[in-house]
């Protein structure tokens, strides 16, 4: 269950808030697949088994920019904001892959809220920190800081 906001405003006063974490996706080839067919990065540590088997890695990992999409499945599940006429990702700071995401593992993203201010009226712009966990890694796979923002619904 996400973390819930009523309206974009609740975000304010809420500085480095522990949110939610996501359900845990399993990583498989086909979703590494779909991905290279997206991107054209067909690096053979991704998308050749038998030879990612013996690489460094041991097996096919996942992309890097696969692992950082991923966070815009995890987000809204991490958090909610009600009341919101429109939501933007404005960006990101501060990226890292700091643990490689081998075929078969379950990641999760967990996030916590930095800040949130006021830009543009009524709109909230939020930082929101979201760790792309492995299941039974002391590692992340990721660590990225979110910018989104969020519209509130105008008085009808």
């Amino acid at each position: 269950m996400p973390t819930v906001f009523a309206q974009p405003a609740s975000l304010l006063d809420h500085a480095n808030l522990p949110l939610a974490a996501s359900d845990w996706i399993t990583i498989d080839q086909h979703r590494i697949d779909l991905f290279a067919e997206a991107t054209g990065d067909y690096q053979w540590i991704h998308v050749d088994p038998e030879r990612a088997r013996n690489g460094p890695f041991g097996a096919p990992i996942a992309h890097g920019y696969l692992t950082l999409a991923l966070v815009n499945l995890f987000l809204p599940q991490i958090i909610e904001v009600r009341s919101v006429a429109m939501g933007v990702n404005v960006g990101t700071d501060r990226l890292r892959f700091l643990a490689p995401v081998p075929v078969g593992a379950r990641l999760r993203g967990a996030g916590v809220l930095l800040r949130a201010e006021s830009v543009k009226g009524d709109a909230v712009q939020a930082i929101i920190r979201v760790t792309v966990e492995i299941e039974g890694s002391e590692r992340p796979a990721c660590v990225v800081d979110t910018i989104s923002r969020y519209i509130p619904q105008t008085a009808p």
